[in-house]
């Protein structure tokens, strides 16, 4: 059987709201997925890392900018050190958000597994 024989067969045989629940944990697009970072428990540490990571992109590029304008090789040195280092941080920072779709994308599946496995021992014939 396909996916979409077993997802019409299980849309089928639950009630209207069944139905509409079970549709809802159909899968994300990309701006669902980063929109969902801002909502739920975490909603406070994902603006937090928003506005570290926009921090980190505004150093690394007055960073830049002093690279290629001021003159002493020393400060070529240091302003560059300091641009990766900011520029690392802000890869870190879109790391954690990545991962923290990933995970809201597996509770999601898994939210969907519980619901089919309930459905199906409420349809399963009693012994």
């Amino acid at each position: 059987m396909e996916k979409k024989e077993i997802d019409q067969l299980i849309t089928e045989s639950l009630t209207r709201e069944e139905a509409e629940f079970y549709d809802s944990l159909e899968e994300e697009g990309l701006f669902q997925k980063i929109g969902g970072l801002y909502s739920g428990k975490m909603r406070w540490m994902a603006i937090a890392t928003a506005i570290v990571n926009t921090i980190a992109v505004i150093v690394s590029v007055y960073c830049l900018y002093l690279i290629f304008t001021v003159p002493e090789a020393t400060a070529i040195i240091r302003y560059t050190a300091v641009m990766i280092i900011a520029w690392s941080f802000g890869c870190m920072v879109k790391l954690w958000s990545w991962m923290q779709m990933d995970k809201n994308t597996i509770i999601r599946e898994m939210k969907r597994l519980e619901f089919q496995v309930a459905i199906l021992l409420e349809k399963r014939p009693e012994e």
